[in-house]
């Protein structure tokens, strides 16, 4: 069964999990609070670690498509749904809502492998009225979280995509994807791939608090060199900026990604829609409750009042003058560093793309 405990109470804190907390999601219409019933542990006491659970499904679809005006792709893929990395401030969080899961715990320790994943893209790639354009994978959860090493359902999807010249980009806060090189650099020699890698600060037990379950910094700047040094075109993802937390590593972030190949740059402001909000201000009072308030007052300078802002356009980048400061130092920084030159921004080709096994005539037209 789910574990279920109060929203607001530090009553569940495990090692190697983001969240402390549980709260029913907001589709839920009845609420379990725990209690000492005097059976209890001593609170000193170390709980016991969260197990995983992992439950295998078999999708209808596997593309998503929007038409989102703040988000550069239209398509994606998401091999899992819910993280087992347990980034606290994670905006796909309130996604287990929909499953009568909680986005606390639950979203981290109850995941789905949709274990059919490459089949149905091949099915879809495979439609007459499929038109190639870019897909985004892990543009909710990460495609490289620990579970792939045993499912391995995004190396399915590259092997598809690799088949059909289909162009992707990834994002992921893991070294886990120098695994796939042998697909990731015939792929870049063809410009249908690139790599962005999340890194929002290089503080190692900041980031094992917020992240607990990622790969350290330090290791991810490690990877960032193995795919640049292969050919792999790669970039970073300084996100979430967490304000009066990580907003002052932005510079030093992207200093390190340079060094390490890094040659395109972008950052999203946090978002803490629906239950994240509740989740992360817990977090906070729990590991930095000196600063919890001035975070917070901050968050909302830049949200227009508010813990979260849903519109589009100042939900990635924030509004008002505090906004428009961080937007300017990430702009000098990226233009003193060289990232997102024109020369080295191209986008990914879409043109390549063909379906395998048919030849003669349609492939003089680019087999579309």
């Amino acid at each position: 069964m789910p574990l279920k405990t109060v929203s607001g109470k530090h009553a569940d804190p495990r090692k190697g999990r983001g969240a402390g907390i549980n709260p029913e999601g907001r589709f839920e219409n009845v609420a379990r609070e725990s209690f000492d019933d005097g059976w209890n542990t001593s609170p000193d006491d170390d709980l016991p670690a969260l197990k995983t659970h992992v439950t295998i499904e078999r999708v209808a679809s596997i593309i998503a498509r929007n038409d989102s005006p703040d988000i550069p792709f239209t398509q994606s893929i998401n091999p899992y749904a819910g993280c087992e990395h347990g980034c606290v401030y994670c905006y796909a969080r309130p996604s287990h809502a929909y499953r009568n899961l909680s986005p606390g715990i639950d979203f981290e320790t109850r995941l789905f492998a949709k274990v059919n994943a490459a089949e149905k893209l091949r099915e879809e790639l495979s439609r007459p009225g499929y038109r190639c354009e870019v897909i985004s994978i892990g543009a909710n959860t990460d495609p490289y979280q620990p579970i792939e090493r045993e499912h391995r359902i995004t190396r399915g999807v590259l092997e598809v995509c690799a088949e059909f010249n289909q162009p992707f980009g990834i994002v992921t806060k893991n070294a886990m994807v120098e695994r796939d090189l042998d697909i990731l650099v015939p792929m870049a020699r063809k410009n249908l791939v690139n790599v962005f890698i999340s890194v929002n600060n290089l503080d190692h037990d900041l980031a094992r608090r917020l992240e607990p379950r990622c790969s350290a910094p330090a290791r991810r700047l490690q990877a960032m060199k193995k795919l640049s040094d292969a050919g792999v075109p790669v970039g970073v993802l300084c996100a979430p900026v967490i304000p009066f937390l990580t907003d002052h590593q932005i510079e030093a972030v992207l200093e390190a990604a340079w060094e390490n190949g890094a040659r395109q740059a972008g950052y999203v402001l946090m978002r803490l829609p629906w239950e994240v909000k509740d989740l992360f201000k817990d977090w906070l009072e729990r590991h930095y409750p000196l600063k919890a308030k001035h975070v917070m007052s901050r968050v909302q300078a830049m949200r227009g009042g508010r813990d979260n802002d849903p519109n589009f356009g100042s939900r990635m980048r924030g509004s008002g003058e505090l906004a428009a400061l961080l937007a300017q130092r990430f702009k000098k920084a990226c233009q003193r560093l060289g990232f997102n030159a024109e020369s080295r921004n191209k986008a990914l080709d879409t043109m390549q793309f063909r379906r395998p096994g048919r030849a003669g005539q349609l492939s003089l037209f680019g087999d579309q």
